[in-house]
C-alpha cells in the first residue's frame, strides 16, 4: 500500500501527517527533533513510502535520516505556497498539505547536493562568515581609535599598523588580532587542499579572476552542471537573470529576481571585478563597459557577472580549462 508522508519540520519538533492513496489521513501527529525520536517515527512507517520535507535551515539531517528507509523530496516552501493556494485551496503549508501535494504529484522538488557538496557549501561559507566578522570588528577599531583621539601612522591593518594595535590595552582588540586571522588562516588552508583535489576548482582556477577559494564555492553551490540545460538556466539558478513581465505583446525587463544563492551571485561579482582587472581588453571587460556607458556600474557589473557565469558553465560542462 502506497502512503504518502508530510512532514512540517520546526527547530524543536516536527508535525507530521500520514496519507494513504485515496487521501485519508491515517496517522497525524508531532515527533521531536532528535535523532532518536525521528528514526523511531521513521521505523514506525512503512519502508520506501514517499515523504516530503521543505526546504530549511533544518532539513539537511533530516533528510539523510529518512532516505535510508524512504523515498524523500525535498520541496521548495515558496512554490508550495503559490501551488496550495491553486490546487488545494488553504494557505497555509502544514504537514497534511504537503503529503496531498506529493500524493497529488505537485510537490516542487528541490535539488539535493551530495554529502562531499554539503561539505564544501559549509567550509566555505564558514569562511566567508568569518571574513565578515573580522570586518565587522575592523570597523569597531577603528571606531574605538577614533573615539580614544588614537592616531597610527600606518595604512590600515598593515603588518606596522597590527602591532601597533597589539599595544593597546583593550580584550576586544586583541581578540581581533588573535582569534579570527588564526581561524581565517586555517580554514583558507583546508579550502586550498579541497579545492587543489577536486577536477572541478581546477578548472575553475584556470578562469582570470578566479581563486582556490572563489572556485570552491562557486562549484559547492553549482554542485551537478549537468542538471542545467544551458547557460542561460544556470544564470537563472543564480539569480543574476533580470526579472520579465509580459503583457498584452508589451515586455518589461526589470531588476535581477534574486533567487537561488545569495554566495553564488555574491561570489561572481568579486570574480568578475578580478577577471577584468587581469584582462581589461577581454571579452566580459569590453561588455561591461559597453553596458556601464549606458546604465553605469551597478548594473554592468551585474550584466558582466551574468556573462562570466555563462563561461563558467561551459568551462565545466565541456571539461576543458579556460582560453580567451
Amino acid at each position: 500500500m502506497s502512503l504518502f508522508v508530510g512532514l512540517d519540520l520546526h527547530k524543536a519538533y516536527s508535525e507530521f501527517a500520514v496519507m494513504d492513496i485515496f487521501g485519508n489521513v491515517l496517522r497525524q501527529g508531532r515527533v521531536e527533533n532528535t535523532l532518536d525520536k525521528m528514526k523511531e517515527f521513521s521505523e514506525s512507517v512503512p519502508e520506501r513510502s514517499s515523504m516530503v520535507i521543505e526546504s530549511s535551515s533544518t532539513w539537511y539531517w533530516a533528510h539523510r535520516l529518512l532516505s535510508e528507509r524512504h523515498d524523500v523530496t525535498l520541496s521548495n516552501p515558496i512554490k508550495n505556497k503559490a501551488i496550495a493556494s491553486a490546487k488545494v485551496k488553504t494557505d497555509k503549508i502544514d504537514s497534511t498539505t504537503l503529503a496531498n501535494l506529493l500524493r497529488g504529484g505537485w510537490a516542487a522538488e528541490c535539488y539535493v547536493p551530495s554529502k562531499e557538496t554539503m561539505e564544501f557549501r559549509e567550509l566555505v561559507r564558514f569562511r566567508a562568515n568569518l571574513v565578515r566578522q573580522r570586518t565587522r570588528m575592523k570597523n569597531r577599531i577603528h571606531a574605538y581609535l577614533l573615539m580614544n583621539n588614537i592616531s597610527i601612522d600606518a595604512g590600515p591593518f598593515t603588518k606596522g599598523f597590527v602591532e601597533k594595535v597589539r599595544g593597546i590595552d583593550d580584550a576586544r582588540v586583541q581578540s581581533y588580532i588573535d582569534g579570527l586571522n588564526r581561524e581565517i588562516r586555517e580554514a583558507s588552508m583546508t579550502i586550498r587542499q579541497k579545492a587543489g583535489s577536486n577536477e572541478d576548482a581546477n578548472l575553475l582556477m584556470t578562469i582570470p579572476g578566479i581563486s582556490y577559494y572563489s572556485a570552491l564555492l562557486i562549484v559547492s553551490e553549482i554542485a551537478e552542471i549537468g542538471r542545467f540545460e544551458d547557460s542561460s538556466s544556470l544564470v537563472g539558478y543564480s539569480g543574476l537573470a533580470p526579472s520579465t513581465h509580459s503583457s498584452g505583446g508589451k515586455t518589461h525587463h526589470g531588476p535581477i529576481t534574486k533567487t537561488g544563492s545569495r554566495y553564488l551571485r555574491w561570489i561572481m561579482g568579486q570574480c568578475t571585478r578580478a577577471h577584468m582587472r587581469v584582462e581589461p581588453e577581454g571579452t566580459v571587460a569590453n561588455f561591461y563597459a559597453r553596458i556601464a556607458r549606458k546604465k553605469g556600474d551597478q548594473k554592468a557589473i551585474v550584466a558582466a557577472s551574468a556573462k562570466l557565469l555563462k563561461i563558467v558553465f561551459w568551462v565545466l560542462k565541456e571539461k576543458r580549462a579556460y582560453h580567451s
